[in-house]
């Protein structure tokens, strides 16, 4: 796995590669994080290079990638889907697989951008991502509490040892109070439930049976709306699926893959 950077809009962004993520033949995955992450929440998805060139990038502001001056919205939106376009074009990836947040910027971009896409793979996400107010409240106030709050039982994980929890807090607190509460405004005004007939693309939708802040009838509504799409529930996961049930999610990522 190799790191680099590209420039877009007069700011750099970080984004991490496997395979041959410089650009190829096949289809290659272009993973994009959720609300306060990074693209190391995606480390276990870099085994799928047995099936396609794999990138994952760090959204403005997150990881290693210059910050947007951006209000949260629909202009930090536009912002990450950018991101995503610029890392596509100079890695060649025709699939998106965004989480949560970054669940909300595959779908932008696939809506609103002139990229070339293969598909989509959808996990712990929604067409309405509407965030609790007493959290945003607490992202604003109290980021302590809410960091704890979201790390409690069945949001981000159901059943992980406690140093993965500390990783998971640390990783949150360095993205910083400001950056996570634009991501989390930004999901909490996202709502694209009457454009997703216009998903043109094959979709897959995958989410934890346990997931507490985007449930499986999300990703249920979002089977049944976009015209082809299919649903995969992961046992023994919650919102972070990926990271909890790693070799389950790169096999029906990869299943997904061979259909294309």
């Amino acid at each position: 796995m190799e790191q680099t950077t590209t420039e877009h809009h007069g700011r750099r962004v970080a984004y991490r590669y496997g395979g041959d993520g410089g650009g190829g033949d096949d289809a290659g995955l272009l993973c994009v994080h959720g609300s306060g992450g990074t693209s190391e929440v995606w480390a276990g998805q870099f085994r799928l290079t047995d099936h396609s060139p794999v990138a994952a990038l760090d959204l403005s502001g997150h990881g290693d990638s210059d910050d947007v001056r951006a209000e949260p919205g629909p202009e930090t939106l536009e912002a990450y889907a950018t991101d995503v376009e610029a890392v596509a074009e100079a890695t060649g990836s025709s699939v998106l697989v965004g989480h949560s947040l970054g669940g909300a910027v595959a779908m932008w971009a696939a809506l609103e951008l002139d990229l070339d896409l293969d598909g989509l793979v959808l996990t712990g996400t929604g067409a309405k991502l509407t965030v609790l107010e007493d959290l945003l409240v607490w992202l604003q106030d109290d980021f302590d509490r809410a960091v704890e709050f979201l790390h409690g039982p069945d949001r981000l994980f159901h059943d992980v040892d406690e140093r993965t929890l500390d990783q998971s807090r640390a990783a949150m607190r360095d993205a910083g109070r400001a950056v996570v509460e634009r991501d989390f405004r930004t999901c909490h005004e996202f709502d694209v439930r009457d454009r997703l007939d216009e998903i043109q693309v094959p979709t897959l939708a995958v989410v934890g049976e346990h997931d507490g802040l985007t449930p499986v009838s999300y990703h249920e509504a979002l089977a049944d709306a976009i015209p082809e799409c299919d649903l995969a529930v992961l046992d023994d996961a919650a919102h972070m699926a990926m990271a909890e049930r790693p070799a389950a999610f790169n096999d029906t990522v990869g299943d997904f893959l061979d259909g294309l």
